[in-house]
């Protein structure tokens, strides 16, 4: 199985992966839709230092989807409602309404947003001919 360092984006044809730290160093974003060459939505990974908040922020259009990865950040919006966020929330925030995140830990935190506008597409996955079963155990290569 090929893993990439997590120095380097590995591209093929219809895929690309890549581990965050190959999308740069130190806090702040971290441009996955370009790293990876998304082109439906946008996304990015962000890196909060300890004690670190940013400022307000809305958008002209687009609403955005904030899941966080690891560390716990507050999510403040403009009616002042405060939030906690520890790792494995999501928080969806429409385009025009106020938010800024924090993080009041001691250490790191990273969260991903996705961004976009709209709409869903509706429900276009398809199964081909053999794989009708959504789950099932992992067959392992047996060793000869």
């Amino acid at each position: 199985m090929a893993e990439p360092a997590s120095s380097e984006i590995v591209s093929g044809q219809g895929y690309a992966v890549g581990h965050l730290d190959a999308m740069g160093a130190g806090p702040g974003f971290r441009k996955v839709r370009r790293a990876l060459g998304v082109t439906a939505f946008g996304v990015n990974g962000v890196v909060v230092p300890p004690r670190t908040e940013t400022g307000f922020h809305y958008h002209d259009q687009q609403e955005e989807l904030y899941f966080v990865h690891k560390g716990e950040l507050e999510i403040e919006f403009g009616d002042g409602s405060v939030h906690r966020l520890p790792a494995g929330t999501f928080a969806r925030v429409d385009a025009h309404t106020l938010r800024r995140l924090r993080n009041r830990g001691a250490q790191e935190a990273v969260y991903i947003c996705v961004g976009g506008k709209d709409g869903y597409v509706g429900r276009d996955g398809r199964v081909p001919p053999g794989e009708e079963e959504r789950a099932r155990p992992l067959q392992e290569a047996k060793e000869g």
